[in-house]
């Protein structure tokens, strides 16, 4: 891989406030190495930025090694880029070449209201998960919880669902802003576990309602959400959340 630098335009939104107007601004970046990560790249242009006695570009980001979700960005049109398997952070810009014009904007959906630039308010996954409650099987610590017997195909659905980071991707990619794949995955890692069974139909239903409470449009299974999943979650977890929402409800509880 050749270690030639680049020069990149940017085009990137800004925003000072959630009830200010926001527009595309345009910036210059020089001396881009095909090594950085695309938020390197970025750090480089708030320290020129911030040189200049400009206002740097207010982005998320915390772990930078794909496991945190922090870093949401809509690059040319995709969330992270739109590389498979790959959030922002670890997005390099050896997939850009040079004199490229990249545009760079927040998840778009009603209920990520933009705070700031590229920084979106994403609680409302929080108050989604919040709503499905604790579970009640007394597991103890670690050993007493490993202690529990769950099927090996159990177990390796649980852990794929669980792999969701809840960064929001699959809502930002969503023609209708749906939080479906972020909701299935957190009922369906739970659903294949011994330990969500007691509260599984109350766990869906409180789960679905607080979803269409924030605002999340519906899902019309045109899988976008899935192909840019940084964790690759199925759409698989969706019929699963669908089929138990459907039992929650004939069961009347």
């Amino acid at each position: 891989m050749s270690d030639k630098t680049m020069t990149l335009t940017l085009h990137v939104w800004r925003q000072t406030s959630p009830s200010a107007a926001g527009e595309m601004k345009q910036y210059t970046v020089d001396g881009v190495s095909p090594h950085m990560s695309f938020l390197e790249m970025m750090d480089v242009l708030n320290e020129k930025l911030t040189t200049q006695g400009e206002e740097p570009i207010a982005f998320d980001h915390d772990c930078r090694e794909g496991i945190c979700g922090m870093c949401s960005m809509v690059i040319n049109g995709k969330p992270h880029g739109g590389h498979r398997g790959v959030t922002t952070c670890q997005l390099h810009m050896r997939h850009f070449n040079d004199g490229d014009h990249v545009y760079v904007e927040p998840w778009r959906a009603k209920a990520f209201p933009v705070l700031k630039d590229l920084v979106v308010d994403r609680s409302a996954f929080d108050r989604v998960i919040a709503a499905g409650g604790y579970v009640t099987v007394n597991t103890g610590g670690a050993p007493d919880a490993n202690a529990l017997p769950v099927p090996k195909t159990e177990s390796t659905l649980a852990m794929d669902a669980a792999q969701c980071i809840g960064c929001g991707a699959c809502v930002a990619a969503c023609k209708n802003a749906s939080a479906m794949l972020f909701v299935s995955a957190k009922v369906s890692h739970l659903g294949h576990l011994p330990q969500g069974q007691p509260e599984r139909y109350e766990r869906v239903k409180n789960m679905a309602m607080q979803m269409d409470a924030e605002g999340f449009g519906t899902c019309t299974n045109l899988a976008q959400c899935e192909a840019v999943c940084p964790k690759e979650i199925p759409v698989r977890v969706i019929a699963e959340l669908n089929r138990d929402l459907i039992k929650a409800n004939l069961k009347g509880g």
